[in-house]
């Protein structure tokens, strides 16, 4: 039967090894965030212009640049949706890098160029956090829910929240996606959007239902928060992340 100096000495390897494994995970991540960056540095597109964008600055071609971010669960559509309110009569491209894929196309809104970048998540979001650098410059964000899985729904105050941390007062679109497999949902009250003031959408991104529409008036908060921040918090804490 072991005594207690056996137990100890296991318990303290067991620390010691653990220790190292999460040492060689934050080294690893580190590794993968530095090979993302260069990639999207390397990364054009149709147009000559990098993946990674500084989204304060214009364009090489004079653009205002707008950045759009999608929120959610797994498999509750954030791509299709995108790729749906791209699937006519949008220039666009699909731009990929280590960890994330942009959905990239040009605008004009009063008269001004804008190039518009939505940000999709790679998979990432099956850890159930995203990197801060995919909140960095945002200009408005899109949460998404799955109409035939509830837990995609009680999940939306995580990502909630984590978007407040690091964007405080950007605009925020929620939408339920996946209507058409369950219509009992249509036009249904949700709690969450209500609490958080927030707009509905009931979109389909199989039948094209409210899709446009979702998009396009996320492009447009975005693109007036752009020329007009709420308020300087965003400024301030994208600083201090800068300089961590």
């Amino acid at each position: 039967m072991p005594n207690e100096e056996q137990d100890t000495q296991k318990m303290e390897g067991g620390t010691e090894a653990q220790e190292t494994e999460k040492k060689e995970e934050k080294e690893d991540k580190k590794e993968e965030e530095e090979e993302e960056e260069e990639e999207g540095e390397k990364v054009k597109d149709n147009e000559g212009e990098d993946a990674r964008l500084d989204y304060d600055k214009k364009t090489s071609r004079g653009e205002l640049a707008v950045k759009v971010i999608c929120l959610g669960d797994s498999a509750v559509g954030k791509s299709k949706l995108v790729e749906r309110f791209l699937l006519d009569g949008y220039h666009h491209q699909q731009l990929s890098t280590f960890a994330l894929t942009l959905h990239r196309y040009r605008t004009t809104i009063n008269e001004a160029n804008v190039l518009v970048d939505f940000w999709d998540t790679a998979g990432q979001e099956r850890f159930q956090t995203m990197h801060p650098s995919y909140y960095h410059q945002a200009h408005a964000a899109i949460l998404v829910f799955d109409a035939t899985r509830k837990v995609t729904y009680k999940n939306l105050a995580l990502w909630y929240k984590e978007l407040r941390d690091h964007r405080p007062e950007i605009p925020c679109f929620c939408a339920v996606n996946k209507i058409d497999e369950n219509e009992d949902v249509a036009g249904k009250n949700f709690a969450f959007a209500e609490k958080n003031n927030l707009n509905m959408y009931y979109v389909s991104a199989s039948s094209g239902t409210n899709v446009v529409k979702l998009f396009q008036d996320a492009i447009r908060a975005a693109f007036e928060y752009k020329k007009d921040p709420s308020d300087t918090t965003d400024l301030i804490l994208e600083e201090l992340q800068m300089a961590g």
